[in-house]
């Protein structure tokens, strides 16, 4: 049985979760081929419902070999295990604690400042269906209407460009945060900037920052598999 990829699916075949953006790149540099699955916010709890066991609230998830696993972190780590004759995600245990560590920053950084950058076009762009649980459940996060979340961005978006500065200084020095090659901790802040550029014409990142070109870079690997995807720019 050929592995299944789930994926969250956005209008027009906008796939922006950058979670499964990572889980994405991570098949392609593992040379793995696989059966792409959109799955709207509201049907995630039915992937796999027919195998029992406990519904997964959020994707990626992927299915080998009969088996069931969610959350890109686990996915990398199931993928560098099961398949340890094809290219490293991480390069060696410490590279695995770099690459959390990049994980960790992430999340905290990089998807906490781009979101309310984003958050209006991420709710123009989710499946119709999902619109209700996106609006009441960002709503609860922030506090607000969306339509206050993202607004004065313009304001706002140097700030977050300079909180870029250990990225920045990192990538103006090497191609990528794995050195001369790319590895998981590539794709974990890739998939932050690819969520943007699929759902927003606004640029969270200036053309002429070491850390646009870092991501073109990363958008051109594996063919393009990053720029072929519908986006923006």
């Amino acid at each position: 049985m050929a592995m299944v990829f789930y994926d969250l699916a956005g209008q027009d075949g906008r796939n922006f979760s950058p979670y499964c953006w990572r889980t994405r790149m991570a098949l392609a540099h593992k040379g793995l081929a696989y059966e792409h699955r959109g799955v709207a916010f509201t049907a995630i709890g039915n992937v796999g419902k027919d195998k029992g066991g406990e519904a997964f609230r959020t994707v990626p998830i992927i299915e080998d070999d009969g088996r069931l696993i969610g959350d890109s972190n686990a996915i990398a780590e199931y993928l560098e295990e099961q398949y340890p004759d094809q290219p490293s995600l991480f390069g060696g245990a410490g590279g695995r604690g770099m690459c959390y560590f990049i994980h960790s920053w992430t999340n905290t950084v990089v998807h906490a400042g781009v979101a309310p950058l984003v958050l209006m076009d991420i709710y123009a762009h989710v499946c119709e269906e999902d619109r209700g649980y996106i609006r009441a459940s960002r709503e609860k996060i922030f506090g607000r209407p969306l339509e206050e979340v993202q607004a004065g961005r313009e304001d706002r978006v140097e700030g977050f460009r300079a909180a870029l500065a250990p990225l920045r200084l990192t990538v103006r020095r090497q191609a990528f945060l794995g050195g001369e090659q790319p590895n998981y901790a590539d794709y974990t802040v890739f998939g932050a900037f690819q969520w943007a550029r699929t759902i927003s014409d606004f640029r969270v990142l200036a053309e002429d920052d070491p850390v646009f070109a870092w991501f073109q870079r990363v958008r051109d690997l594996f063919d393009g598999l990053g720029r072929n995807s519908p986006g923006y720019y």
